[in-house]
């Protein structure tokens, strides 16, 4: 290499690092800023959780202490003392609430309560669902057969965690109308659903045979 390239070759290795530097003194404050953000948003997100988990337990703490009152007037009132600071909190005090509300009597409260809870789109679509489940059951005496089975059919069609017991419901709707071969129908296919708990099953049976069908599906009872 001649001497007039190695000079050239230093003087270009200077310009780079120069530039370097420059570029450090000039920008660098934006790589401490990014370091600093990443810092402070990893100990925000804690802080956060920590404060999350502090508000769930003082909630579920302020749950438990509602429900160990003496009578369920007194749960209801202590209920509605309890500060619910996520939705999750708010959904399990209301649901509670509305179980207590219907020991004491009070459905109408119980059933606006629930369908305060169906129709809020902050909640999520499984409780709303179970709300207006809960709705249609503890408003059934008032509605009439027709407005009960599109009430229930809705469900079944769109709540999957819902379906088997909304079907339960139509049966019983379709033994209320006298239709009893669509009912033990819809029954032994609940018997063989296997979303159905032992227990809906058993009381499908039972309706089954009550009904002079047979749990076999063969038709009616001895045949």
């Amino acid at each position: 290499m001649s001497q007039s390239e190695s000079f050239i070759e230093e003087v270009t290795e200077e310009v780079r690092r120069d530039r370097l530097f420059g570029l450090m003194r000039r920008y660098g404050w934006i790589a401490i800023l990014v370091v600093l953000a990443l810092v402070g948003g990893a100990a925000w997100n804690e802080w956060r959780k920590a404060q999350d988990a502090a508000a769930a337990q003082a909630a579920g703490d302020a749950l438990i202490a509602a429900l160990s009152a003496d009578d369920s007037a007194a749960r209801v009132s202590a209920l509605r003392e309890v500060e619910a600071t996520s939705n999750g909190a708010r959904i399990a005090r209301d649901f509670l609430t509305v179980s207590e509300l219907i020991e004491t009597g009070a459905t109408d409260e119980a059933l606006a309560l629930l369908q305060t809870i169906a129709s809020d789109g902050d909640v999520d679509q499984t409780y709303r669902q179970l709300a207006g489940f809960k709705a249609l059951l503890l408003d059934a005496g008032d509605m009439s057969l027709a407005d009960r089975r599109v009430g229930f059919e809705g469900i079944a069609q769109t709540s999957p965690m819902l379906r088997v017991a909304a079907e339960e419901q139509l049966a019983l709707i379709e033994i209320e109308q006298g239709d009893i071969q669509a009912a033990i129908s819809r029954l032994q296919s609940l018997q063989s659903d296997a979303e159905a708990t032992a227990g809906l099953r058993q009381r499908a049976s039972q309706l089954i045979v009550a009904l002079g069908g047979s749990p076999d599906g063969t038709g009616a009872a001895g045949n």
